[in-house]
């Protein structure tokens, strides 16, 4: 029997890359088994290089909300690839993504164009930290920010103290300026205020954290986390690079009807491409270099084709928003999957997202995985995928709907589980 493509891939990769991945979610570590090379995708379809074609609901992690490959993106890469692929220069096309971004993002004036979801934040922080000349950033439990170094860390002894370093490599003096609090209890959060209010520049949070689970918060929390901060003088981040432009033309800002100081986007806004964003108040933008004094840099950010595939899909979302119909699709979807599928799991969905879990989802945040949980997951992935559904290699991981996974899509997807499951 041939040795499969795939696999021979991998040998050679952990020769020439650590653990053979440049991202470790990709290494199917918590699945049991060699990540899957693809080849190509189309629609909401994957095709590996050994010839199998897999229903795609990993999506590349959220950008791919129009499938793969779809006909416009395509089309301005192709134009924009005869052109150039880079300047490392001003052009038009980053002024024409960042007015589409503005008008989903209305009472924000500014948009500064970084190279991925990480650079976002951290720019986030510094003009917060420049523009308050306080030290201190309060974060999350459970929300992931990207892997710099300040906030790769967990909680300390007690919820809301200073936080650990969460990463060989990240000085206890770096973490030292981030402090750490429970999404779910406004108690921790207050307390956290007491004891460092006068110094923390920002409360940096995902408004639906979607990177450990997904877990809906309630309007009420959101709107209580952002008062509290207003009282003590802390500006409010919302890390929207997951939720920007997927949960509708505001993101999550616009479906709790709130507006925060800053707003780091990422995933959609580059169709998919390494491409993200910092979108502030005119006064708060205008702290950043060459202007002001917070220095940032990137000389491929904005990149032409990165800006050419983003401008291709925000025209697409804006001229017909799919977003109550991938809701509507998605709720269906998933009502089967619990009903003919899975029916001893839990399901958690918002537009077109969806988390599957082994267990009851309760309103905890972050949610409790336990190994028996990830044991049943890696089972079920493995047959979701022998089957030719992908899901994400991760019970962290949330799922994607895309506007090319039709009703029929969605059954095939329905009908091959329950074959493989039986």
């Amino acid at each position: 029997m041939n040795t499969p493509k795939s696999s021979l891939l991998f040998q050679q990769a952990t020769k020439l890359i650590p653990g053979g991945v440049n991202s470790p979610v990709r290494s199917f570590k918590h699945v049991g088994r060699e990540p899957v090379y693809f080849d190509r995708g189309e629609g909401p379809y994957l095709y590996d290089v050994d010839g199998n074609t897999y229903i795609d609901f990993c999506s590349s992690f959220g950008p791919l909300i129009l499938g793969h490959s779809h006909p416009s993106v395509v089309a301005a890469l192709i134009n924009q690839a005869t052109k150039a692929t880079t300047f490392g220069a001003c052009h038009p096309q980053e002024v024409k993504l960042a007015e589409l971004i503005l008008l989903g993002y209305p009472y924000l004036q500014q948009v500064r164009l970084i190279n991925s979801g990480t650079e976002a934040v951290m720019t986030a922080i510094r003009i917060a930290r420049g523009a308050t000349g306080r030290p201190k950033i309060l974060k999350f439990e459970g929300c992931y920010h990207g892997h710099s170094d300040g906030l790769l860390a967990k909680s300390g002894s007690g919820i809301a103290d200073l936080a650990e370093s969460s990463s060989s490599g990240v000085p206890q003096s770096i973490v030292s300026e981030t402090v750490i609090a429970r999404f779910d209890s406004i108690s921790s959060i207050e307390k956290a205020f007491k004891q460092y209010g006068s110094e923390i520049a920002a409360v940096i949070l995902e408004p639906i954290p979607a990177n450990e689970g997904l877990w809906i918060p309630l309007s009420a929390q959101l709107e209580e986390i952002c008062m509290l901060a207003r009282l003590h003088g802390a500006l409010i981040i919302f890390d929207e690079v997951i939720s920007g432009f997927r949960f509708g033309l505001s993101g999550a800002s616009g479906y709790f009807n709130l507006k925060p100081d800053l707003v780091t986007l990422g995933k959609i806004i580059g169709g998919g491409l390494p491409l993200a964003a910092c979108v502030g108040t005119k006064t708060l933008m205008s702290q950043l270099a060459p202007i002001g004094p917070v220095y940032q840099a990137g000389t491929l950010s904005g990149n032409p084709l990165a800006t050419a595939a983003g401008i291709a899909v925000l025209t697409e979302l804006l001229k017909n928003p799919p977003y109550e119909m991938l809701a509507k699709r998605t709720k269906r979807f998933i009502g089967r999957l619990k009903e003919e599928v899975l029916p001893d799991w839990d399901f958690a969905q918002m537009g077109s997202v969806f988390w599957m879990s082994a267990s009851k989802i309760n309103r905890s945040f972050p949610p409790d995985i336990t190994a028996d949980d990830k044991k049943s997951y890696a089972t079920f992935f493995v047959k979701a995928l022998e089957a030719g559904v992908y899901f994400a290699p991760s019970p962290f991981e949330v799922g994607f709907v895309s506007t090319a996974h039709t009703d029929e899509v969605l059954d095939a997807s329905v009908e091959k589980l329950k074959k493989c499951l039986k």
